[in-house]
Formats: C-alpha cells, sequence, structure tokens
C-alpha cells in the first residue's frame, strides 16, 4: 500500500469517528451502558453488605467459641484441684475399718492375758489391711532367691554367697518394695549374693 492510500484511510477513519460522536443515536445507544455500571453499583453495594454480615456472624461465633473454652479451662482447673486435694479419700475411707480394728486391739491389750490370741487378733488385722490395699492396686515386690533387678531392688549390701547359683541373687530382705498399678513406689532395699 502507497502512502497516498494509508494517508486517505486514516482521514476516512477520523471523519467516521467524528460523525459518530456527533450521531444522536450512537449518543443513545451509549447511554444504556452507564445504566448497567449503575446496577453493578447496587450489586456491588448489596454484596458487600452481605459480607459484612457475614463477618459480624463469624465475630460472634468466634467470641462465643472463646467463651465457652474459658468455662471449660475454668471448670477443669476446678476439678483438677478437686482431684488433688480429695485424691485419697478413697483409700482412706477404705483404712478406716482396719484403724478402728487396731484401736480396739489396744484396748485388749492392757487386758489380755493370752498372748497367742493377742498374735492372731494382730496377724488377722494385718492381712485385711493388705486385703484393702491390694484391691487398691498396690502389690509387694517378690524378693524370695528372685534374681536381683535395679528396677525393683536397691542393693544396701553385699554379702557372700553361700552357693554358687545364689551369686548376683536377693539373699535378705531388709525394706519390702512396693508398686501400685505396676509403678514402683518404693523400691526394695535387698542384700545380694557376692
Amino acid at each position: 500500500m502507497s502512502k497516498k492510500n494509508k494517508k486517505q484511510q486514516s482521514a476516512d477513519t477520523k471523519e467516521e469517528l467524528q460523525k459518530n460522536n456527533n450521531n444522536p443515536e450512537t449518543t443513545e445507544n451509549s447511554e444504556p451502558e452507564t445504566a448497567p455500571q449503575e446496577d453493578n453499583t447496587a450489586d456491588d453495594s448489596d454484596k458487600i453488605a452481605e459480607l459484612e454480615a457475614q463477618i459480624s456472624n463469624y465475630k460472634e461465633q468466634i467470641l462465643r467459641q472463646a467463651a465457652e473454652f474459658d468455662n471449660y479451662r475454668k471448670r477443669t482447673r476446678k476439678e483438677i484441684s478437686e482431684y488433688i486435694l480429695n485424691g485419697g479419700e478413697k483409700i482412706l475411707t477404705a483404712l478406716l475399718p482396719v484403724l478402728d480394728d487396731m484401736e480396739r486391739a489396744e484396748k485388749n491389750i492392757e487386758n489380755a492375758n493370752d498372748v497367742e490370741a493377742l498374735k492372731e487378733g494382730l496377724n488377722l488385722i494385718f492381712k485385711k489391711l493388705m486385703g484393702i490395699l491390694e484391691s487398691n492396686g498396690l502389690k509387694k515386690i517378690d524378693t524370695d532367691n528372685a534374681d536381683f533387678n535395679t528396677d525393683y531392688h536397691e542393693a544396701i549390701a553385699m554379702i557372700s554367697a553361700p552357693s554358687d547359683e545364689m551369686k548376683g541373687k536377693v539373699i535378705d530382705c531388709v525394706q519390702t518394695g512396693y508398686k501400685l498399678n505396676d509403678k514402683v513406689i518404693r523400691h526394695a532395699k535387698v542384700a545380694i549374693g557376692q
């Protein structure tokens, strides 16, 4: 295309644009284009109002959940402190009959003439006490001819073993050890063979 044709074509385009701008039909057509923009702003403000309502709803839910969690935390803390203060109530209530038996035995010791009857009474009280403790999870750590085990035993002395098979085994138990529900609460103090 020559330069002359290009100039002609651009001049024609300019004239056409000017006609369109001055033409009343094209200006009328341009007005409806602005009306949808007003509808869009109305739609946008509706959406914004809806989103703000959702935000306020979410804020309210979060505040309620935070308050519920705070109440739960306070209630749990109170329950734990009550368990700590009154945790031994069950075992102490179970031991009260043993305490009553010990009081009766103490009164009868002064007036008793039969030593065998006293021994038998104390033996019954001891068995009752051990039964209550065992029912609450307390167990004796076995030391009779047991191999020395640092998980259960504490060596306080080493003595010469009477035989070779007793080396490294418990020879004597000085203080009984106990487990509470398979947890050692006191190691057995023992003498082991060397």
